[in-house]
């Protein structure tokens, strides 16, 4: 097998690391920022089409991604939890809704609200997440090195996953940030997800996991402030605590701002240079967890077309 060189150890970088692993390569994982600092550190994680287009492939990568997490050990810090999308409005079902295997409408609407479904989704926490990827890397015999690079290095087979990074390394205009702030609060006993996001700019989570639970959030397209703004972080609280109620209880315990790879439709394509071959891997906007299985799965099946 081959030596592939992947740039990028966020939860695209590191999943397409482990499926070319297994598939028998030679991974070497190149990262400008620890995983533990990257934008996947940040997510809430919790499965869900967001800010990714092209609606067909999104949905087909998000089916792929669910099946796997369903089949994660529980030391992978993934765990299956019933949740909800209210919505201001009577809606038809989301474009994704066949990616999931049991998608109902909600048949109690709370207070406020017009429309809903309901459905189990993997929620993922990444502190547990991202170290579990990179021991399988490991026990696989890849590697991961950080360093930063001013450009994509040359060599016969590179994956390109490295998000944001690609606007300079990629040459790519059509990358923007969308600006996510969170908040994490201690666990209160919640065991149900909540996404309201009838305002395009600040959407509303509350996504439960074991030890703590992510409420949210905001999405500022352009917007490249990393540091957290106490006044949404008010405002953040304030609409989760409207949505549910029992986060009035809730000890804040951190803030985060992570900045959401965006451009115009993922791009997943193969591109020949000079110095080797390219198979670019980046764009996924608020899906990177959500599509990474089932875009690791695609990149996995275009090297072996590349390779003898």
């Amino acid at each position: 097998m081959s030596h592939v060189i992947v740039v990028g150890a966020g939860v695209i970088g590191l999943s397409c690391a482990v499926r070319l692993a297994e598939a028998g390569h030679r991974v070497e994982v190149v990262t400008r920022e620890n995983p533990a600092e990257t934008t996947s550190s940040v997510s809430a994680a919790l499965w869900f089409p967001y800010l990714a287009l092209p609606r067909d492939r999104v949905t087909a990568w998000s089916a792929a991604s669910y099946e796997e997490f369903l089949r994660l050990p529980p030391e992978s810090g993934v765990r299956v939890r019933q949740g909800a999308e209210v919505l201001a409005e009577p809606s038809p079902d989301p474009w994704w809704a066949s990616a999931v295997p049991s998608f109902e409408r909600l048949t109690k609407i709370p207070p406020g609200y017009a429309d809903g479904w309901t459905f189990p989704a993997p929620v993922i926490d990444m502190g547990v997440y991202l170290p579990y990827l990179i021991t399988r890397l490991n026990a696989l015999g890849g590697t991961l090195t950080q360093r930063s690079l001013d450009a994509l290095p040359d060599a016969p087979l590179l994956v390109n996953c490295s998000g944001l990074g690609a606007a300079t390394l990629a040459d790519d205009p059509s990358l923007t940030p969308i600006r996510g702030q969170i908040m994490v609060v201690e666990q209160v006993g919640l065991t149900d997800w909540w996404v309201d996001d009838t305002d395009a700019e600040r959407p509303c989570y509350v996504v439960p996991r074991l030890n703590d639970i992510v409420i949210g959030g905001t999405a500022q397209r352009g917007d490249w402030n990393d540091r957290a703004d106490p006044g949404t972080a008010r405002e953040i609280r304030s609409r989760a605590e409207r949505l549910v109620p029992e986060l009035r209880a809730a000890r804040t315990l951190r803030h985060r701002v992570g900045l959401r790879p965006s451009r115009p439709s993922v791009r997943l394509e193969t591109e020949h240079r000079p110095g080797g071959t390219v198979v670019h891997c980046y764009g996924h906007g608020g899906a990177g967890v959500t599509l990474s299985w089932g875009c690791a799965a695609e990149v996995t099946t275009t090297i072996a077309q590349l390779t003898p």
